[in-house]
């Protein structure tokens, strides 16, 4: 007899939990786009299932509509815009789509939680964190002042913020990004919520600050029983949390099972790109380039900031301290650490964005650390930075080409060179000529991000600077866009500074290693001696942190290649 249940569907009699309770089931789902969109529906015949103290992972790639499916499971799809045309979403024994949203807003919060991707915009910016905690059990609860506060450092206390009596009237904007996110996971769980739904909540976090909230929600979800659906593009994030995993492609889903069956045995094409994308931590041998030109050196190089005012103190923050790089042409040098090490100011400090206050910056022959802007200009040219969010550097009112042009124009390229030179790049980046007559915002996060490749190329740069240029791509695009940096590297022979907080990118890109902590420079090396060998506990510890770091993905990727 053949099974004719949609994917993700549990056999007839199986227990789709595998023994738990069932607290939430979704089947057939389907909601509807509006008209004129790239396809009639965002997600389609969408079921699956999570039981109580069980973590279900959701993967995919941007588009395949993992925010979608939660959203529709929280009643927080835009109105007039997405509409559920079919199927059911059983909570608890009640079908949410046949709730009112007045019935919806009092089941949020108090049996349904969710944590989102960016705290700092989920956030209130005027009220103080204590307040937003406390504002969930002032909707749905009947405990007076003291109480709430109670209730609030408890669980401020349970997600391992420190000193919650100090920080309940800090404002979000006080507190980093790691401890946001746990502000905004106490919120979720202070009303001990039957289900959970955690939306990519950490996918701009290091890799450290990372690992402290996976164990945090899997710590919280067997102490109370509580169901997480858990929302990422990250499989080392899978490895590490997920009891049962869910692959959605472009609205559907095309393969279910545990997450040592999906890791391992994937049956599903798009399931073995997905896995087969993600980056190894063992680097590759690559060939030493020590006698090649040194295109860029920094000596000393520091950034403090500081200062004070009317009634508040002074207070020194040494960004950077005492850094000393060389890359060399055709190099790629990786700095690597937490946010906050000073990995980014190093790299605006080269740039120029910002002023460095001590030390010295050689493009080259030419020291630039103290050159006014006048003097300055004509040295632009020569190192170009690709910044993490594509979709912020590009201006949206400008067409791609007017983007690309703008530059090289400045320095007295003709206008029709420029166009021509602008098509060419386009080519060179896996894009369309014709393209450049668009807008960025008919463009991918992939291909914005190569758009911007592009655009620093056209200056042709001795040295080129990608910051998290690839952090928060999906793990096939930003295999493309890795690819693609390295091939313009060998192409031009480019000295490339590459800034990022994930290990496995850096493993496979990078010749050299440098790891900053509290802005200096703590261990340096070939990528295959710190990789193979790391001497500083705080790299260690960098290691042990990377999600995922017990599973081979490249086993994945190998018996993909030969089958």
């Amino acid at each position: 007899m053949t099974d004719t249940s949609p994917p993700g569907a549990s056999p007839p009699g199986a227990s789709p939990t595998g023994g738990h309770r069932t607290v939430l089931d979704v089947q057939g789902l389907t909601v509807r786009l509006p008209e004129g969109a790239d396809r009639l529906n965002a997600i389609q015949n969408v079921s699956f299932s999570v039981g109580a103290g069980e973590i279900v992972c959701i993967v995919g790639e941007s588009g395949s509509g993992k925010s979608v499916t939660a959203f529709t499971v929280m009643g927080l799809l835009p109105k007039r815009q997405l509409r559920p045309v079919a199927g059911s979403i059983v909570f608890e024994g009640d079908d949410l789509l046949q709730k009112s949203p007045t019935e919806l807003r009092r089941m949020r919060g108090e049996r349904l939680s969710m944590i989102f991707q960016e705290p700092m915009t989920a956030l209130n910016p005027v009220m103080t964190v204590g307040d937003q905690i406390g504002e969930v059990l002032d909707i749905h609860t009947q405990l007076d002042r003291g109480e709430r506060e109670r209730r609030v450092l408890d669980i401020m206390e349970l997600v391992r913020l420190p000193d919650p009596k100090a920080m309940l009237n800090a404002y979000p904007h006080q507190l980093s990004g790691g401890q946001r996110q746990r502000i905004m996971i106490a919120s979720a769980l202070v009303l001990d919520p039957a289900l959970l739904i955690a939306d990519e909540p950490t996918t701009a976090l290091d890799v450290t600050t990372q690992a402290q909230i996976l164990k945090l929600v899997k710590e919280m979800q067997e102490r109370r029983g509580t169901g997480v659906l858990f929302i990422t593009h990250d499989f080392g994030v899978v490895a590490d949390i997920a009891d049962r995993v869910v692959v959605m492609q472009q609205g559907a889903v095309v393969e279910t099972g545990t997450a040592d069956e999906i890791l391992r045995r994937p049956s599903h094409p798009y399931t073995r790109m997905l896995i087969g994308s993600v980056p190894s931590l063992n680097p590759p041998a690559r060939a030493p380039l020590d006698r090649a030109p040194v295109a860029l050196e920094t000596r000393g190089l520091g950034k403090t900031y500081g200062g004070g005012g009317f009634l508040r103190k002074a207070r020194i923050v040494r960004a950077a301290e005492d850094v000393n790089l060389v890359v060399r042409k055709g190099e790629t040098l990786g700095i690597v650490g937490e946010s906050g090490s000073g990995k980014s100011t190093v790299a605006r400090c080269v740039v120029r964005l910002i002023d460095p206050t001590d030390g010295e910056i050689f493009l080259h022959d030419a020291e630039i650390a103290r050159l006014s802007a006048p003097l300055l200009r004509k040295h632009r040219k020569r190192v170009q930075i690709v910044f993490q969010d594509p979709y912020r550097s590009l201006n949206p009112r400008q067409t791609v080409a007017e983007s690309i042009i703008e530059g090289p124009m400045n320095f007295g390229v003709s206008r029709a060179d420029a166009l021509a030179k602008a098509r060419g790049l386009m080519t060179l980046v896996g894009l369309e000529p014709d393209a450049v007559e668009r807008y960025p915002h008919q463009f991918s996060g992939g291909q914005r991000q190569r758009i911007c490749i592009a655009r620093a190329l056209a200056m042709e740069p001795d040295v080129l600077i990608a910051d998290e240029a690839v952090s928060a791509l999906d793990v096939s695009v930003q295999a493309q866009v890795l690819e693609l940096l390295d091939d313009v590297r060998k192409k031009f022979n480019l000295a490339v500074l590459f800034i990022t907080h994930d290990l496995r990118v850096a493993a496979q890109i990078c010749d050299r290693i440098m790891v900053m902590h509290k802005g200096r420079v703590v261990e340096e090396g070939t990528t295959v001696e710190v990789f193979a060998n790391p001497r500083e506990d705080y790299t260690r510890a960098l290691f042990d942190a990377a999600p995922g770091r017990g599973y081979d993905f490249g086993g994945v990727r190998e018996r993909a290649a030969a089958g």
